[in-house]
């Protein structure tokens, strides 16, 4: 009996470490992990930043009545301009994962015509995550609730897969997850649990944030083979800037032309860069003010909110100088940034109405002046075209 007591007061133990849902999905603080040293002083970034004007194109998407969008998780458009959205419909799919299953995939035209739907009954859809085109017009979706990650050539049919999906209703693994294991398991190379966001280097290589679970970045050659993964859980520390490498839902993932490796790593608070041999290059923050009493969209106003606030998403603009443009789900706005981490302005704010967002989940950056929002809890996708004049704010509102 006194055995019993003891074991049932760890469990207890174990399981209050874990932390309430964040988002659509779970996410977890892990138990405490040796320190690394930290990464130094963030760049200093002026509590100026100018608003950026823009406008939300109305029905920039053509698609008929029966095709009405669910919770839209990502969004990306091809070299040739076709755009491709995952939706998660309102479906009584039953799968093999927790809950129903929930994915679709769109294709449109340039214009925003539809065109067709991809990966009707393909085995790796359960949960969809992100989506991606590569430059060769290949289309990757990276699915949270299979594990697993499915190519699209550009004609439709899948040519790869990478991961596996689980073959019962619940992964015994995954159970630390649901406040029920006090450790997560171990990380296994070519195996992804609860993936979220896929990218590609100069030599096509791929990277994968691999996410809810395992908390790491996975990186692949073209092949599919594996060569290497990097990251831990574990905290960011009270200003974000603690403990390079380990992460805490590393969310969006996205290469520049250096083949630096950006990482939203979103409950710790920062984006962190390496290079693509997974060498820590320095944090980027999202700490322009904000008005902390503004009720948020979705959830209790915090009593002690953060200067720094979760990135959510990546989107690295393809021109002769690139940007990085990332958004968070409070106060809900998009930073246009340096790819060293200025601030060049904000984009909109968190709402239900025109141009506002609630909860962006994927954004495409075809061009310097026109961004694809998937407006995740708003049911659309937005097209917004940025105007080149800025107006300056004072940063709260």
């Amino acid at each position: 009996m006194k055995r019993l007591v003891i074991g049932l007061c760890t469990l207890t133990a174990l399981v209050a470490l874990q932390v309430g849902r964040v988002g659509p999905e779970r996410s977890v603080v892990a138990q405490a992990q040796p320190a690394s040293p930290p990464a130094g002083p963030p760049p200093i970034q002026n509590p100026n930043v100018p608003a950026i004007p823009f406008e939300s194109v109305p029905d920039a998407l053509k698609y008929s009545i029966d095709m009405n969008l669910g919770e839209v998780l990502g969004v990306t458009v091809s070299s040739k301009g076709r755009i491709a959205v995952l939706n998660h419909p309102g479906s009584s799919t039953s799968g093999p994962i927790y809950g129903n299953a929930s994915t679709q995939v769109f294709e449109f035209d340039a214009n925003g015509k539809f065109l067709r739907e991809l990966g009707k009954g393909v085995y790796g859809f359960g949960y969809g995550h992100a989506i991606r085109y590569d430059r060769r017009d290949n289309l990757w979706v990276v699915d949270k609730g299979t594990h697993a990650v499915t190519k699209f050539n550009p004609a439709g049919y899948t040519t790869m897969n990478l991961g596996r999906r689980p073959e019962g209703p619940d992964d015994p693994e995954e159970l630390w997850y649901r406040g029920v294991r006090g450790t997560p398991p171990q990380h296994v190379d070519g195996y992804f649990r609860a993936p979220t966001d896929i990218a590609f280097d100069s030599d096509d290589n791929i990277y994968i944030s691999d996410g809810y679970v395992n908390s790491r970045v996975a990186k692949l050659d073209k092949n599919g083979n594996w060569i290497t993964s990097w990251g831990s859980r574990g905290p960011g520390g009270p200003g974000a800037t603690e403990n390079p490498g380990q992460f805490n839902t590393p969310h969006n993932i996205g290469v520049d032309r250096q083949n630096n490796v950006y990482v939203a790593d979103r409950n710790n608070r920062r984006i962190q860069v390496f290079d693509r041999d997974g060498k820590f290059l320095r944090f980027l923050l999202l700490n322009v003010p904000y008005d902390k009493k503004r009720h948020p969209v979705l959830g209790n106003l915090s009593p002690n909110p953060p200067n720094e606030t979760q990135p959510w998403t990546i989107c690295i603009s393809t021109g002769p100088t690139q940007y990085l443009y990332i958004s968070d789900s409070e106060p809900g706005r998009i930073y246009k940034m340096t790819l060293d981490g200025k601030i060049l302005g904000t984009i909109g704010e968190s709402g239900r109405g025109p141009n506002q967002f609630n909860w962006i989940h994927g954004l495409a950056c075809p061009a310097d002046d026109v961004l694809w929002v998937a407006d995740m809890n708003n049911w659309r996708v937005q097209k917004l075209m940025i105007r080149s004049t800025t107006r300056t704010s004072g940063g709260g509102r």
